[in-house]
């Protein structure tokens, strides 16, 4: 074994060194609404660091089954006119055709594709890994000051739909993450009870 620059061989590692910061970001992380979201967004550069962030969560011995798109106004503003065509066609209620609001508000959006290898690990290992992507996204983009919110909606599980977004056989849609800024604090939800959620076993 190399011994690292860092930590020499047998040299004792440092203590942990909580982080209040960090803390206080988790105890406080709240989902903006989407259709609230506005300017400024992430510049390019802050934009470049947020998907770097994000990727680097759990993937699943280096399969990185996951990929992004970043959808801008305009990329977005056209896919949102042919899933309105779309939803129409379909016969869609008012509501779903309602929510591609959600899709044009912020300033940018990443859509995270869930990629699994196949014949690899379990998929659903695989899928869980998109998931962890997503949420690393979510605090990436708070710790740039932004808001963001993780949705799906009715396009993320149409075959035709998902198509306008370039998704080959195997993908899907593990979330569409807007970011933002928000005007107001997002309001508080209800949180579990731990209590009822947790099992401690000796």
């Amino acid at each position: 074994m190399t011994p690292s620059p860092l930590f020499p061989l047998n040299a004792p590692l440092p203590a942990p060194v909580p982080s209040q910061e960090l803390r206080d970001r988790l105890a406080s992380r709240r989902s903006a609404p989407a259709q609230a979201l506005t300017s400024p967004g992430p510049t390019e550069a802050e934009l470049d660091q947020i998907l770097t962030l994000g990727a680097r969560t759990p993937d699943h011995g280096k399969l990185f089954p996951w990929r992004f798109v970043v959808l801008g106004p305009q990329s977005r503003g056209e896919i949102a006119e042919k899933l309105s065509g779309l939803a129409q066609t379909q016969g869609r209620p008012a509501k779903e055709q309602a929510v591609l609001a959600k899709l044009t508000a912020a300033p940018v959006t990443i859509l995270v594709i869930s990629a699994p290898v196949p014949d690899a690990k379990p998929i659903w290992e695989q899928q869980l890994s998109a998931g962890a992507v997503c949420m690393n996204l979510e605090h990436a983009a708070g710790a740039f000051g932004f808001s963001s919110s993780w949705i799906t909606d009715w396009y993320s599980y149409d075959a035709q739909a998902t198509a306008l977004f370039g998704l080959t056989d195997g993908e899907a849609v593990a979330g569409f993450i807007h970011i933002g800024t928000l005007n107001e604090p997002a309001l508080e939800r209800p949180r579990p009870e731990m209590a009822a959620k947790v099992t401690r076993l000796p």
